[in-house]
């Protein structure tokens, strides 16, 4: 059993989002936010950790952009946060994830970072207007990166096992869940969403439609095959217009993305694709998506100048420590609160 440096008190998630205004005041002295910080700062050291053996590069960007990840149009999952900088309409990051594409074009084993993600959503129990995305680009395609998470996730187990299986095992009820992803032989379990569809039914309890060809999976559904495949379970090659745009084409099938979703926890924690390889697929892809080539030119003459094969994953982290801490509201995960549309002090 490893020996914690937090304090041996009774640990629960006061809910201070209910009263953001108060909330810096309740966090200064309750116990829920040293521990936040204890987790914070595991997750910092272990990332970095796990992406120097791997000579992997971090990589210090803007949380400022003209080239949103997920702009409005089909297959955009959120919406994006715009100011107005010294007269200058811009975005605050969604997703940096372009940056790391331009950075495994200077340094081919791959780019991450671990920094924050701006939402236009209202928050609720499984989304925040802000949180912290870890996030990694490699070379090579979708197989490779869903790997690379794979192995990604063990790592962090194992150190937040190792470092904080008291604290965990207090607010959890237990570390059963760490030990089981550690004891997984091989890759994860993997569904297509096609065949998930077929196992499931399409019923409006399992698929979302938003319209014809933009089909998402239901919370319920993530459930459904979490408890049938054991809870870490990928689910791959989607509508291709259900994802954003930058996703790769199934070779021959340009209906479906090289693209996949990792359920556990809530459901999805993790997404993970394969990038359009040359800039005629983001062309074409651009069309499809109904979105604006002139928004993407340096993206696409990037491959002009640089064609690479890449892949890319997204973990938030917030979602991570509701797995972690066996919780149900993410918005017990925030140290300093933040709700758009409101000021909130610090």
């Amino acid at each position: 059993m490893s020996v914690s440096s937090t304090p041996r008190v009774a640990v629960h998630a006061p809910s201070t989002w209910r009263d953001p205004a108060s909330h810096f005041e309740v966090a200064l002295t309750d116990p829920w936010y040293r521990m936040l910080l204890q987790l914070t700062d595991l997750m910092q050291r272990s990332t970095v950790q796990f992406w120097a053996g791997r000579g992997v590069r971090a990589a210090y960007l803007p949380v400022t952009t003209g080239s949103i990840s997920s702009p409005m149009g089909l297959g955009s999952d959120s919406t994006p946060v715009k100011i107005e900088l010294e007269g200058v309409p811009t975005y605050l990051a969604d997703s940096m994830q372009f940056l790391l594409e331009y950075g495994c074009r200077m340094h081919e084993a791959g780019t991450y970072y671990v920094m924050p993600s701006f939402r236009g959503e209202a928050p609720d129990p499984t989304h925040l207007c802000q949180f912290y995305h870890s996030e990694a680009e490699v070379a090579g395609g979708l197989d490779d990166v869903m790997a690379t998470v794979e192995d990604y996730v063990r790592h962090l187990a194992r150190d937040f096992l190792d470092e904080m299986e008291d604290v965990i095992a207090e607010v959890a009820g237990g570390t059963d869940h760490l030990r089981r992803v550690l004891e997984l032989r091989g890759p994860f379990p993997r569904i297509t969403f096609a065949d998930a569809v077929a196992e499931l039914g399409d019923g409006p309890d399992v698929v979302q439609q938003s319209a014809p060809g933009i089909r998402s999976l239901t919370r319920a559904a993530e459930r459904q095959l979490m408890d049938r495949f054991g809870e870490f379970v990928w689910v791959t090659h989607f509508d291709h217009l259900s994802v954003p745009f930058y996703q790769a084409f199934e070779p021959g099938d340009p209906s479906v993305a090289r693209a996949g979703d990792l359920l556990f926890g809530i459901g999805e924690t993790v997404g993970a694709g394969e990038r359009h390889a040359t800039a005629e697929r983001v062309r074409e892809a651009l069309a499809m998506h109904e979105v604006d080539e002139q928004d993407y030119a340096w993206y696409t003459r990037m491959r002009e100048l640089r064609p690479m094969q890449t892949s890319g994953f997204g973990l938030g982290v917030e979602r991570f420590f509701l797995w972690l801490l066996r919780h149900d509201d993410i918005r017990d995960m925030q140290m300093l609160q933040r709700v758009n549309g409101r000021q909130i002090n610090p």
